[in-house]
């Protein structure tokens, strides 16, 4: 029987309007088992209906990793290739869902991030590491299995496609410096500063106007899935810009000299 610590569990805090979530499964260096994939589900369910959150923090319990995939003991029981499809469906479920929240997110990574932890780091808008953080798919040299074309193409936009093919095909872990250089990392901060270079993120995020972040953060979602998007196929982005609230309280703090009043609406 598998006790609840085993099983792990993904936990939400809501604080002043910020949600901090937290992968809690650090003996196994937070793989996710399937209880975690559907408590992940049902955080990123509250969250697309609480309009009081500006801001959405991810982060591994324990400090030695992020997410290290997907807990590799529940493959034992894959009878065939459509046991796989199966799987990645599901997988790419609940990546939608994550990918999909109105609000920014952040990623905060200690350690590894791996498999499908490399993949709930690269739903989030930006990403906060430290120095020793490690990322990629070593698949190859691991389980031999593979990733959906939905999620090589989330990947090949964050890291390029060389880079991709160093992770999967050379099963590569990237580190840290060339994450930051190559622009998945927002920033680099040593342990004992990255709760401070959080705190600090998540203040500038919060500040600004909801809306805008919510659209453009939509619309970058469908530009990262379909390279030429049909014309007019961001109608319904800009109508929710220019017909909000916030777009009226804009143009008239700008004219006004005064500093904008956000409610996200």
């Amino acid at each position: 029987m598998t006790t609840p610590e085993a099983a792990g569990r993904v936990t939400l805090r809501t604080e002043a309007g910020v949600a901090w979530i937290t992968f809690d499964r650090p003996a196994a260096r937070n793989a996710m088992t399937w209880a975690m994939y559907e408590q992940l589900s049902g955080i990123c369910q509250q969250l697309q209906q609480d309009h009081s959150v500006r801001v959405a923090v991810f982060r591994g319990a324990g400090g030695q990793a992020f997410v290290a995939g997907t807990d590799i003991e529940q493959f034992l029981a894959f009878k065939s290739g459509d046991d796989g499809v199966a799987y990645e469906r599901r997988i790419e479920a609940g990546i939608v869902e994550m990918c999909s929240l109105p609000m920014p997110t952040v990623a905060v990574v200690e350690g590894f991030a791996v498999g499908g932890g490399l993949l709930l780091a690269t739903c989030c808008d930006f990403r906060l590491a430290t120095p020793d953080a490690q990322f990629g798919v070593p698949i190859a040299r691991t389980l031999g299995n593979c990733l959906s074309l939905e999620n090589l193409a989330r990947l090949r936009s964050a890291w390029g496609p060389q880079r991709m093919r160093r992770m999967l095909m050379l099963a590569e872990l990237l580190g840290a410096p060339e994450a930051l250089a190559c622009g998945y990392l927002h920033a680099v901060a040593e342990p004992a500063e990255l709760d401070a270079a959080t705190g600090k993120l998540v203040q500038q995020l919060a500040a600004l106007a909801p809306v805008t972040q919510r659209v453009s953060k939509a619309g970058l979602q469908r530009l990262q899935m379909h390279e030429v998007p049909p014309e007019g196929s961001g109608d319904d982005l800009i109508r929710a810009a220019y017909g909000s609230a916030d777009f009226a309280e804009g143009v008239s703090a700008f004219v006004g000299k005064r500093r904008p009043a956000w409610k996200g609406c």
